[in-house]
């Protein structure tokens, strides 16, 4: 019996078009909950209290300063807001430059627990009884929105759970690859909560610019400490039933990577680490799926959702598959991230300079590509807390953006 070319190839596109349902229903529910979901309008009180903006810093004794002189003039408004930097295990000048600053500083050295995650439980244990009604969580290498501390304050006194504020490149963006990178993040950190916070999902945790109430830390202790430990939290913040809510008027501006190959290994290590938490957290989710717990659905479609460059690489190779039905589910899907990235484009305020910008693309996916080999390498062990070169020089100046 013959076998036609169509008979051989339909079961290898059967299963490429397989192992992106889960992300095609995901861009689906998202970009459709940016445009048509509901405007839901963060819980504010006046009252506020009194918050803690913690900054974990692993050597970074050129940009710490530059993010606390941020973080206080963000708090000048009146706000009742400290800032706290963990130096962890650092081995240059971090702890005197915060101090400079004006920051507080709790020092930890620990050889054998080394990682973001660690430096956050190791402050949140210490800050947890010192009278903080929230604690913010900002990268070292960021500067935040002048109204930042005050709509985490306001949102976490009206009874939020938790809240994650836009996350961003830090301008200028000057190059083609950072104008790519930015809208990346734009669908990312800003398109992809401002949908699930529109369908009244949880929004999720990106790490940078994320805000807890003192009784979400007491009911869910920060025992994250993988290279995602936000994603880690956010699953153990689902399973406990609270949801984060999206501060779309604030932002958090962080550094980018100097050159490729950092980008390369820093991309390679999140991925990595996502890749390993899946493991673990997706039979999880489906067996509470399975047994009625909706609230899990989401979360559970996120961790099943490929990467975007290798989304459009596959669905690029179906629409020209020889099997009809493969082909057309292939344009459909095509036509869905088409959608998706120009919903997140226009979110950003220069759509031209962003749309030009994705002439960029091919180069962006063949850089995903190149670190398809070191992501597969980083999920199979715990990856270490590196601090990666960026662009960023220290500034006299407070660099509200």
């Amino acid at each position: 019996m013959t076998i036609s070319v169509q008979q051989f190839l339909f079961p290898i596109g059967a299963v490429a078009a397989a192992v992106t349902i889960p992300g095609a229903i995901e861009l689906m529910l998202v970009t459709s909950g940016a445009i048509f979901g509901r405007s839901r309008s963060l819980p504010r009180n006046p009252r506020r209290g009194r918050l803690a903006a913690i900054v974990p810093a692993h050597n970074e004794e050129a940009l710490i300063g530059r993010c606390v002189a941020s973080l206080l003039a963000s708090a000048a408004s009146g706000t009742q807001c400290s800032v706290i930097v963990v130096a962890d295990n650092c081995t240059d000048a971090t702890a005197w430059r915060a101090r400079e600053a004006g920051a507080d500083v709790l020092v930890r050295h620990d050889s054998r627990h080394r990682g973001k995650g660690c430096a956050l439980r190791f402050a949140f244990d210490r800050l947890i009884e010192g009278g903080f009604d929230g604690f913010l969580i900002v990268d070292a290498d960021s500067v935040v929105s002048a109204n930042l501390v005050p709509e985490v304050l306001a949102a976490l006194a009206g009874g939020a759970n938790a809240v994650q504020t836009r996350y961003r490149v830090r301008p200028p963006l000057n190059s083609s690859r950072r104008r790519v990178m930015d809208v990346a993040f734009l669908a990312f950190n800003v398109l992809r909560p401002k949908g699930r916070d529109g369908w009244g999902l949880s929004a999720g945790i990106l790490g940078n610019g994320f805000a807890l109430s003192r009784q979400t830390l007491q009911e869910v202790p920060y025992s994250a400490d993988s290279i995602v430990e936000d994603l880690e939290y956010h699953l153990l913040l689902v399973n406990a039933n609270k949801k984060v809510r999206f501060a779309n008027a604030a932002t958090v501006y962080g550094d980018m990577p100097e050159d490729a190959g950092a980008g390369v290994s820093q991309r390679a290590r999140w991925e990595g680490g996502r890749a390993r938490v899946a493991r673990v957290w997706v039979p999880k989710l489906a067996a509470q799926l399975a047994h009625g717990k909706l609230s899990v659905a989401e979360p559970l479609l996120e961790l099943l959702t490929l990467p975007l460059a290798y989304m459009v690489l596959i669905v690029s190779a179906l629409c020209v598959f020889p099997t009809g039905p493969l082909r057309w589910y292939g344009a459909a899907v095509m036509g869905l991230i088409v959608v998706y990235v120009a919903s997140a484009v226009s979110l950003g305020g220069r759509v031209g300079e962003s749309l030009t910008a994705l002439a960029a693309a091919p180069v962006y996916v063949a850089w995903k590509l190149r670190s398809l080999g070191a992501i597969v390498h980083a999920s199979r062990a715990q990856a270490q807390w590196i601090r990666t070169p960026r662009d960023s020089h220290p500034t006299g100046k407070v660099p509200h953006v």
